[in-house]
């Protein structure tokens, strides 16, 4: 494998290599912007849309019109730059918990760069072994990859670059009237809440239509429905029958109820990939080896993540023994549910190996997030991957180019993340608080702080596995649950008018790509703003 490396370093200086002295300038100064735009909106939102088009689209209208740039260049320069943004959603949405807990405990910059970069090393590592199964064998359809695929060849001319530009331009624009100059408000309410029902706003956020645009009426009214089922359901029933004594207890139950459902689909990607591993060995489906010097490789770079835990972070070398065996398999279940349904639940996983290391093991608190940290960061960035190699299977880009520079945008952005994570918490008055709530994390937090109620835990894991297994979006209805009602009905309202506009408009093909460009647009603007403005305001 590191020999591929070198062959790669000297086809670069023979000008051979799609991974160009250009490429790499242009995508590490987009990897900076993207990672710590994403970082912002993973805090904010509790979700993180893949960034795969916005990057593409991105790429191509910096190179496209560049003297001799190829597909295959444009292919690898947002293969790089889209490296650390789920890097950033593994660090937002499993650390910031540490810091809600009442323990007082917190993690030091040496330990957050440890967990970010050895989860970005293994997560990159272990896709190696997992891309010719899902990509060239089983020819999972990635969406998100195709979709780069696709936007990449209509767009190759450069002709999206303006309706990106337009709506990123104007979405930073609100965003920084609103949150820069404080003349709009971040929140409006629509009822105010009595003493059965709770409050019920809207995110007033070019971010959240954005995202509820992306995702679709399908999964994003989901998601509403889940805070529907939660917030004016369960709720106000069960205090009208006394099965709650105070809405203090009913948020105990709704919260704890999220949380379960979200873990319940956890535990049926498991069941699936157990059954579907199964399955292939009673076939007697012999798969390809591994050759010696990739399998060295990978116990080497085992070897010292379990070393570097142990020396920066209070992980035990038991328990990042155990991690790694966790980190492999969840890095599986990422790359497969990912290339199924585009859908990579990032946090689930991390609670998962961190449940079934404390049913083994007694890690401490600071431990626990340490590994919920590492897992997370490793299959967010599997997911990201994944979806580049796809679209480079259909370019036709050679796979180690890519792999080098999701290595080095790895890498890159691990270290961004971390210092982006500390700006934003020092800047903004802290996770949890209403500009950083940071809500996943709190998930991760609830898991590892003990359970306020057990029972509503165990009924959403045994609903949740029960509607993932009917192939029902139970991870999203469980996040509808668990997140605040602003969030979700402004998602929904992003994929209503998105559904309308997609319906009148004569030319189908035309208004899904411009969708596309718009939503990220408004995802990218928002982010970025709101990461330059935490700066500003911290210094």
């Amino acid at each position: 494998m590191l020999t591929h490396y070198f062959h790669i370093i000297r086809a670069m200086s023979e000008n051979k290599s799609p991974l160009t002295a250009r490429a790499l300038a242009v995508g590490i100064i987009g990897l900076v912007i993207i990672t710590a735009s994403s970082m912002y909106v993973a805090l904010r939102m509790g979700a993180l849309p893949w960034p795969t088009v916005f990057v593409t689209v991105l790429s191509m209208a910096v190179l496209g019109k560049a003297k001799g740039s190829t597909l295959e260049e444009i292919n690898c320069t947002h293969t790089l730059m889209s490296a650390g943004a789920m890097v950033s959603g593994g660090l937002a949405f499993t650390l910031p918990g540490l810091w809600m807990t009442e323990s007082g405990a917190s993690l030091s910059i040496i330990s957050i760069l440890a967990i970010s970069i050895t989860g970005a090393v293994l997560g990159t590592v272990f896709t190696v072994i997992f891309r010719r199964t899902f990509i060239e064998k089983e020819k999972l359809p990635y969406p998100m990859g195709e979709a780069a695929y696709n936007t990449l060849i209509a767009g190759k001319e450069g002709k999206g670059a303006p309706v990106l530009f337009t709506s990123l331009g104007a979405s930073a624009l609100f965003t920084f009237v609103r949150d820069g100059l404080g003349k709009i408000p971040a929140v409006l309410g629509v009822f105010s809440g009595s003493s059965l029902f709770p409050a019920l706003s809207v995110w007033v956020s070019p971010m959240a239509l954005g995202i509820g645009a992306i995702i679709g009426p399908v999964l994003a009214l989901m998601w509403f429905g889940g805070a529907v089922l939660g917030y004016f359901i369960l709720t106000p029933a069960g205090l009208a029958t006394g099965l709650f004594d105070s809405m203090a207890s009913a948020d105990a139950f709704r919260s704890n109820l999220g949380i379960g459902l979200m873990i319940g689909t956890g535990i049926g990607v498991a069941v699936k990939a157990v059954v579907s591993l199964f399955k292939k060995k009673k076939n007697a489906e012999k798969s390809d080896p591994i050759g010696k010097n990739v399998i060295i490789m990978i116990l080497i770079v085992c070897v010292l993540s379990v070393i570097v835990l142990a020396l920066t972070t209070d992980i035990t070398i038991l328990e990042g023994i155990l991690l790694i065996i966790g980190v492999y398999l969840t890095t599986y279940l990422s790359g497969m549910l990912t290339g199924q349904t585009g859908v990579n639940p990032m946090e689930i996983f991390a609670i998962l190996v961190l449940l079934g290391i404390s049913a083994v093991l007694s890690p401490s608190l600071a431990a626990a997030f340490s590994i919920a940290g590492v897992v997370a960061v490793a299959c967010g960035l599997t997911g990201d991957v994944m979806n580049d190699l796809k679209s480079g299977s259909l370019v036709g880009t050679r796979p180690r180019y890519q792999i080098m520079a999701e290595s080095i945008g790895g890498i890159i952005g691990a270290i961004v993340a971390a210092f982006a994570l500390i700006v934003l918490k020092d800047s903004m008055g802290g996770f949890g608080s209403a500009e950083l709530p940071a809500p996943q994390a709190a998930a991760v937090a609830a898991m590892a702080g003990g359970l306020t109620d057990s029972l509503a835990f165990f009924i959403g894991v045994a609903v949740g596995l029960v509607l993932y297994l009917l192939r029902l979006p139970s991870a999203t209805l469980g996040l509808g649950v668990y997140l605040p009602t602003y969030i979700s009905s402004t998602m929904a309202l992003g994929a209503v008018i998105m559904a309308i506009v997609k319906k009148c408009a004569r030319d189908k093909a035309t208004a899904d790509e411009k969708a596309a460009l718009i939503s990220s647009g408004f995802l990218g603007g928002e982010g970025i703003t709101g990461v330059i403005i935490a700066i500003v305001s911290m210094f």
